[in-house]
This record gives C-alpha cells, sequence and structure tokens, in this order.
C-alpha cells in the first residue's frame, strides 16, 4: 500500500467523541485545562504528551481543544473498548515494530490539517520523559506540523497499577506548553537530524511535565481522595 491509498481517520468521529469525553471527564474528576491558546486553532498540529496511566489517552482526548486523533496501541482495539476506539477516530499502533501503515494513517490526518496525539514515551511508566521513541519526530519532519508538550497529571494514584484509573473526584489537569517546529539542522544526515531532534523534543517535554506539576500542584504520582470514603464503606 502506497501512501496515497492511505485514508485518514474519521474527523466527524474524532468531534463527536471529544464531545461525550468533555462531558464525562468534568463529571467524573475535578479536571482542568491549561494552556489551551498554545495549541494553534488550524492547520496540522502533533500534541506530544507524558504517559503514567491508562486514563491519559482518553483525558487528552476530551479535553483538548480541537479534536484529536491519537495513536493507540492496537491490543485496545478489541470488544467494546475496540468500537469505540474506532468509532472515535482513533489509529491503532503496533508498538513492537516499526508501524507504517500507522505513522502514514497519521501522517494523512496531519495533511488533512488535524490534530495527531501521541505518546513518545511509548509506554505507560513514570511519566517523567526519561526517554522518547522517534516516530513522532519523523512526523514532525514529514508534515511540517508543530509539536505541542502536554502534560497529564494526575492520572496515577500513589501505589496504584499503571492500569487502574484513578478514583472518581480525583484532581486532574492537561496542561499545554507552547509549539516547537522540530527543524533538521543543516549538514546532517536524516537518521542524525532524526536523533538530534528527538532529545530535543524529550527534554523540551521533561521540563515541561517538571513546570506543569509545580505550576498545578499535581505531582505524576498523586495520593487518591479520601474525603467522605470513610463512611462509605
Amino acid at each position: 500500500m502506497s501512501a496515497t491509498d492511505v485514508v485518514a481517520p474519521s474527523a466527524r468521529r474524532a468531534a463527536g467523541g471529544r464531545r461525550v469525553g468533555q462531558g464525562l471527564f468534568h463529571t467524573l474528576y475535578r479536571s482542568s485545562v491549561v494552556g489551551g491558546e498554545h495549541v494553534p486553532t488550524s492547520g496540522p498540529v502533533l500534541l506530544a504528551s507524558n504517559h503514567t496511566g491508562i486514563l491519559d489517552g482518553p483525558l487528552v482526548y476530551g479535553l483538548a481543544p480541537r479534536p484529536t486523533h491519537f495513536l493507540v496501541k492496537k491490543e485496545f482495539f478489541h470488544g467494546p473498548a475496540g468500537w469505540v476506539l474506532e468509532h472515535c477516530g482513533q489509529i491503532p499502533i503496533n508498538r513492537d515494530s516499526i508501524d507504517r501503515l500507522a505513522l502514514q494513517t497519521a501522517l494523512a490526518a496531519l495533511r488533512d490539517g488535524r490534530v495527531v496525539g501521541v505518546f513518545p514515551e511509548g509506554a505507560r511508566g513514570l511519566g517523567d520523559v526519561a526517554a522518547v521513541r522517534e516516530g513522532i519526530t519523523w512526523l514532525a519532519m514529514a508534515s511540517g506540523a508543530p509539536v505541542v508538550p502536554v502534560a497529564c497529571l494526575g492520572t496515577r494514584s500513589r501505589g496504584a497499577s499503571i492500569g487502574r484509573p484513578p478514583l472518581p473526584g480525583h484532581r486532574v489537569a492537561v496542561v499545554f506548553g507552547e509549539p516547537v517546529h522540530l527543524v533538521a539542522p543543516p549538514g546532517l544526515s536524516r537518521r542524525a537530524a532524526s536523533r538530534e531532534l528527538t532529545e530535543q523534543l524529550r527534554l523540551v517535554m521533561a521540563r515541561h511535565v517538571r513546570s506543569s506539576s509545580e505550576r498545578t500542584g499535581i505531582p505524576l504520582y498523586e495520593d487518591p481522595p479520601t474525603a467522605g470514603l470513610e463512611g462509605a464503606s
């Protein structure tokens, strides 16, 4: 399959799912959005978020200023969850290898002037952006889209497993930073430029996550709320 044969996911479905997400997160959690004005209002944009918990994708998707197509690991595209992801315009990706179809699908969305979300760390973890994969750099270089760093905070309670969402009423926040343009330095091979730009993005994201945590007062791992729970048992 050539790049010209790849079809972007449905923009209408992404917009519809975002409206549902907004309602859910503002109802179930004490959610806040900071820096939404940093996301360009038109044209292609890449959102690069840290990743600590299973709630990160839905949270950023629901609270982003624009409808977003997230790259989501293909294992989630089964059963009811898979149906929801497909009907919200999300993109399955194989994280175990270079998934050219997923990257070309994301690129098609960017070339159509849309927003694509990526978790460059590759998997849920500490969320401190200690390492970044190069797929987002390839998308930025191929599309010319600016990259907006995103800090997703409060989505994993202290001591909880990475597959367990926080309890309702928990504080969560999505903080958008100023966009960066990943432009290849002159004189470098494409491979060397990709490595250098990926490290540049990693440093930007790591600083953004730290400063966002300090700004909001929400640590990467937060104690779950206890108010009102004593009498609930």
